[in-house]
């Protein structure tokens, strides 16, 4: 009776899964997406404001993963390579959609469903619904990694592929903006 290397390969590292799944191993590449297979679906819904679309940009990457992952080369931990995967393939789809209007749109929603309905909470997750559609995409994928990931500035810069410090910048900025519309609609309520 033949047995499966699936269970066996659960416990092992991702870069022992991908070593064995560039050499072919059908089962640790299987793991891996597995294993990261939240990942990309939640930060695709984070960056494309859709629950479907972040499903088919998940399958999509998914499908070509196997070719993305003969050129990864261990510069860095594979969750930090197919974080900035997902970040692409999402500013791909953006692009060939042309349309920024839904994930403008469902930015607060993965937020929405984890929170209390209380009604002034509501309110507060309307608003930085609002103030979040208003910044540029750059600003939103940093703050969907550095917040809704729960990045560092050190990993969310890897990921995106600028420095530390533009990270950084971006998350001042982001702060600078929203104090302002805050303060703006306390003047004028």
């Amino acid at each position: 009776m033949a047995t499966s290397n699936h269970s066996m390969y659960m416990s092992e590292t991702d870069e022992y899964l991908v070593a064995r799944a560039q050499a072919g191993e059908a089962e640790a590449f299987g793991v891996l997406v597995t294993r990261h297979y939240d990942l990309m679906f939640r930060l695709g819904y984070r960056l494309l404001g859709n629950k479907t679309e972040a499903q088919d940009l998940a399958q999509d990457i998914c499908a070509a993963l196997p070719a993305k992952l003969i050129g990864f080369r261990g510069d860095a931990r594979f969750s930090t390579w197919l974080y900035r995967v997902t970040v692409n393939a999402a500013k791909d789809r953006l692009r060939k959609r042309k349309s920024r209007h839904a994930a403008q749109e469902g930015w607060g929603e993965i937020e929405a469903l984890s929170r209390a309905t209380d009604a002034e909470q509501r309110a507060q997750r309307d608003w930085l619904q609002q103030a979040m559609a208003t910044l540029s995409e750059d600003l939103r994928e940093t703050v969907a990694l550095v917040l809704g990931e729960d990045m560092t500035h050190a990993d969310a810069a890897r990921v995106l592929n600028i420095s530390e410090g533009t990270v950084s910048w971006r998350m001042s900025e982001v702060k600078k903006r929203l104090r302002r519309l805050a303060q703006a609609e306390e003047r004028y309520p």
